[in-house]
């Protein structure tokens, strides 16, 4: 299964967000972004930057996101598509 579709669907096996409220995120090959996790049923979308801070940013279409994933680069799109358009709440490690 390509790497988007997984992110969108979740794997079969697994839920998108466990029982603590944590968000199942998969490394991604970027500069900027060290992994990336998205759940369809609430439209969030969570992010760690390579400095280690993580973000989730709400409502976010998941065109957008497969727009992001599939982006030249990953961090460009996020910095100037998502980030301007959905509120941003810090996740705490």
């Amino acid at each position: 299964m390509h790497f988007a579709a997984t992110l969108l669907t979740g794997p079969a096996v697994a839920p998108t967000i466990d029982s603590m409220g944590k968000l199942r995120r998969w490394p991604v090959s970027s500069s900027a972004l060290r992994s990336v996790g998205y759940d369809p049923q609430t439209w969030t979308l969570e992010v760690e930057w390579a400095s280690g801070v993580v973000y989730r940013y709400l409502d976010v279409d998941p065109l957008d996101v497969e727009a992001m994933m599939q982006a030249d680069s990953m961090g460009a799109y996020l910095n100037e598509e998502i980030k301007p358009n959905h509120e941003a709440v810090p996740v705490e490690s």
